[in-house]
């Protein structure tokens, strides 16, 4: 028995070597690698690339000097550009150890699968174009949403609904920010408004997202709206904006910029914090609807962990793959 408890230690204990295959949506852009501190290519100063194949793959080896110490994987091996559906087969074929989980694939997934997610970091929301120059009908497209249907169907509980840009982890004030729908009196806001007014183009930056702009579309139908999905340039788009950093301050200023508005001044307490987002969401530019995590599905061969900080960063200096059986 001694000998049973003794190898099954092992299984868990930290080893050196072996490489670890992720796979992303996300293409890289440049023919050339990527800096550190440039998204993918900061991988905590653990690891450094060795191989940049422009937009389809990245290697990475361990770095000998990292602050930390070695990591335990030798190479981290990154697939870009693969359409979630198909990182989901990866991973139940053994072909890939860590993928990005789409709803669709979150609920696809076995019972007991390994899943890692971060602080939900990602806004969704919708931005209004010029053309939308009546801030009657931006709140009422606004006040229309069934976030929680929303967030219930299609996004299987997963996030959290908020009107507001910052999450409430970061802040502690979104819920400040109201939520709900309110159809009566967006219906009011809509009254003797002609037809052409109350029309609308709808587009999502993201494929993945059209189920959900499509929902939206039925829900303006609700308040007197008559929204047309599509794509390319639209009335609204669907957007996501990504929460960059854990100083809320930063955190909307780089939000603010993603919106094309201007950069609010530097809050020095909650209260200017909270005032300044205020400003940025008065008339209706822009509408937040939810914010998500990142989540991660995980071979179960994985150990250590979790490899994803609550920003989303990936932190695998501290993994390691279990061995085969001796």
């Amino acid at each position: 028995m001694a000998g049973l408890a003794e190898w099954a230690g092992a299984e868990t204990r930290p080893r050196y070597g072996g490489t670890l295959r992720v796979e992303v949506r996300l293409p890289g852009d440049s023919a050339d690698p990527p800096q550190i501190g440039a998204g993918i290519a900061d991988l905590n100063g653990s690891f450094a690339i060795t191989q940049w194949d422009g937009g389809r793959r990245a290697v990475y080896e361990a770095s000998e000097t990292a602050a930390g110490g070695r990591p335990y994987l030798d190479r981290v091996e990154v697939e870009l550009a693969r359409p979630l559906r198909d990182q989901a087969i990866d991973l139940d074929l053994g072909k890939a150890d860590l993928i990005e989980l789409g709803l669709t694939e979150l609920r696809r997934q076995p019972a007991g699968r390994k899943v890692w997610p971060s602080a939900p970091v990602r806004v969704l929301a919708l931005v209004f174009g010029p053309r939308v120059d009546d801030a009657r009908v931006r709140e009422a497209l606004s006040l229309g949403v069934d976030r929680g249907a929303i967030h219930r169907v299609l996004l299987q509980q997963q996030g959290e609904i908020s009107g507001a840009l910052l999450p409430q982890w970061l802040t502690g004030y979104a819920f400040l920010f109201p939520a709900t729908a309110d159809i009566a009196r967006a219906r009011t806001l809509l009254s003797g408004m002609p037809a052409a007014a109350r029309s609308l183009t709808l587009s999502a930056d993201d494929p993945a997202l059209r189920p959900m702009a499509e929902r939206i579309a039925l829900n303006a139908r609700d308040v007197g709206l008559t929204v047309a999905v599509g794509s390319g340039n639209a009335d609204v788009r669907l957007t996501e904006i990504r929460i960059v950093s854990t100083d809320p301050a930063r955190a909307l200023t780089v939000v603010a910029a993603a919106l094309g508005a201007n950069p609010p001044a530097r809050a020095v307490s909650p209260e200017a914090l909270y005032a300044a987002e205020k400003a940025l969401l008065e008339g209706f530019r822009v509408a937040p609807l939810f914010h998500l995590p990142d989540i991660y599905g995980v071979s179960p061969k994985v150990k250590g962990g979790p490899g994803i900080s609550p920003l989303g960063e990936w932190r695998f200096e501290n993994l390691w793959l279990e061995g085969g059986r001796p």
